[in-house]
C-alpha cells in the first residue's frame, strides 16, 4: 500500500476547512457588530438631529418641504439601483417600470393607503420631535411595537408568546411612567416654552405609533405572494408619497412657500437631516440582513440610552428616578419582545401556519437582502413579532421606510 505523502509545509485539508469556517465565523461576527453600530447610530442620530435643527433660534424650515425632498431622494436612489440591476439597459429599465406601474396599475394602487399613512407619519414625527424632548420621544415612540403587535393579531391572526405579551405590558407601563414624570416636571422645566407644546407632541407621537402599526401590518398583508423587488415597491410608494407630500405642503404651508420659497430656512444641518432620513434608512436596509431580531432589539434599546445621554449634554435634559425607571422598563421590554420563542410541539395547524410564515419570511428575507425597505420591502415584510415600520427607514424593511 502506498503511503500518502503531503507536500512540505502544506496543511491538512481538515485544518484548512476548519480555518475557513473560523474565518467566516469571525467575519460574520464583525458584520453583526458593524450592523449593531449602524442601527444604533441611525436610530439615535436622526431623532437627535431633527430635535436640534427644530429648536435652533432663527428662521425655522418648513417640515413639509423636508418630507417631500426626502421622498424624492428615496425614489431617485431606488430608480438608480434598479437601473444598475438592469446593467444600465435603459430599455429594460423603462419596460420594467411601465409594466409594474402602468400595466399592473391595480397592484400599484394598493400601495396608496400605506403611502398615505407613511406621509402622515413622517409629518407627525416632525411635529412630535419639535415639541418633545428627544429622549422622551424615543421612549414613547416604542409604543409602535405595541400597536404593531395588536394589529398583527387582529389583521393577520398571528399569535404572540406569553413572554411577548408580558413585554408589551411592561412597555406600556414604562411609557406611562415616563409621561407621568414629564407631566409632573413640565412646570419646573418649562417644556412648553419657546413655542413648544408638550400636549401636541404627545398626541402626534401616539397617532404616529398607531399609523406605524397599521401601515406595517397592512403592507405585509398586501405584499404576501408578491414577487416585486424591494426597490420597485419603494418607487411605487415614493410616487404616491411625493404626490401626497406635495398635497400636504400645499394645504398646510402653501402660502408660506409662495411668500418665502421652498427652501426657506434651509442650512447645511437641515440638509444633513434630509439626507440622513433619505439614505440612512437605505444604509440600514443593506446591513439589517446581518442582524437578527435580538440584535435589532438590543440596538433599539441602546439607541434610547444614547439619545438620553446625548440629550443631557446637548439639550440640558434632566433625568430623574421616574424617567430612569420608565425608560428601563421600555428598554427591557423591547429586548424581551425580540427574544426567540421557545420551541413548541408541532400540531397540524401549527405546521400549516409555520409553512405560511416561512414562505412570507423567505420573501421578506429576499427583499431585505436586496435592500431593508422599509420599505424593506418599506423595506420590510416584518419578521414575526417584528412588524414595526419606521418611516425613517426604507419603506418595507419589515421592521424599522425608505426608498
Amino acid at each position: 500500500m502506498a503511503a500518502r505523502s503531503e507536500a512540505p509545509g502544506s496543511a491538512p485539508a481538515g485544518d484548512k476547512a476548519g480555518g475557513s469556517r473560523r474565518h467566516a465565523g469571525n467575519g460574520n461576527k464583525k458584520l453583526k457588530y458593524i450592523s449593531l453600530a449602524i442601527l444604533v447610530v441611525q436610530n439615535a442620530s436622526l431623532i437627535l438631529s431633527i430635535r436640534y435643527v427644530r429648536t435652533l433660534p432663527g428662521d425655522r424650515f418648513l417640515s413639509t418641504t423636508a418630507v417631500v425632498l426626502a421622498e424624492v431622494l428615496k425614489v431617485l436612489t431606488c430608480l438608480l439601483l434598479i437601473l444598475v440591476q438592469k446593467r444600465g439597459s435603459v430599455r429594460e429599465f423603462v419596460g420594467l417600470l411601465y409594466d409594474a406601474i402602468v400595466v399592473q396599475y391595480m397592484d400599484t394602487l394598493k400601495l396608496a393607503v400605506p403611502s398615505l399613512i407613511y406621509t402622515l407619519q413622517n409629518n407627525l414625527q416632525y411635529v412630535a420631535i419639535s415639541n418633545l424632548p428627544a429622549a422622551t420621544f424615543q421612549v414613547t415612540y416604542q409604543l409602535k411595537i405595541l400597536t404593531t403587535a395588536v394589529f398583527s393579531v387582529l389583521m393577520l391572526r398571528k399569535s404572540l408568546s406569553r413572554l411577548q405579551w408580558v413585554s408589551l405590558v411592561l412597555l406600556f407601563t414604562g411609557v406611562a411612567i415616563v409621561q407621568v414624570e414629564q407631566e409632573g416636571g413640565r412646570k419646573e422645566t418649562s417644556v412648553v416654552s419657546g413655542g413648544q407644546n408638550y400636549g401636541m407632541g404627545l398626541v402626534a407621537v401616539v397617532v404616529s405609533c398607531l399609523s406605524s402599526g397599521f401601515a406595517g401590518v397592512y403592507f405585509e398583508k398586501i405584499l404576501k405572494g408578491s414577487s416585486a423587488s424591494v426597490w420597485l415597491r419603494n418607487v411605487q410608494l415614493g410616487i404616491f408619497g411625493t404626490a401626497l407630500g406635495l398635497l400636504g405642503l400645499w394645504w398646510k404651508d402653501g402660502q408660506a412657500v409662495a411668500e418665502r420659497g421652498f427652501l426657506f430656512g434651509y442650512t447645511p444641518l437641515v440638509w444633513g437631516v434630509i439626507f440622513n432620513q433619505a439614505f440612512g434608512g437605505l444604509l440600514v436596509a443593506v446591513v439589517v440582513k446581518y442582524a437578527d431580531n435580538i440584535l435589532k432589539g438590543f440596538a433599539t434599546s441602546f439607541s434610547i440610552v444614547v439619545s438620553t445621554v446625548t440629550s443631557v449634554y446637548l439639550f440640558g435634559f434632566h433625568v430623574d428616578l421616574l424617567f430612569t425607571l420608565g425608560a428601563g422598563l421600555v428598554i427591557g421590554a423591547v429586548y424581551m419582545y425580540s427574544l426567540p420563542r421557545a420551541p413548541a410541539a408541532p400540531s397540524a395547524a401549527a405546521v400549516s401556519a409555520s409553512d405560511s410564515s416561512a414562505a412570507l419570511l423567505a420573501s421578506s428575507s429576499s427583499s431585505s437582502s436586496s435592500s431593508s425597505s422599509l420599505a424593506h420591502v418599506r423595506n420590510h415584510v416584518a419578521d414575526d413579532g417584528d412588524l414595526e415600520t419606521d418611516p425613517f427607514l426604507p419603506k418595507y424593511l419589515g421592521k424599522e421606510k425608505g426608498c
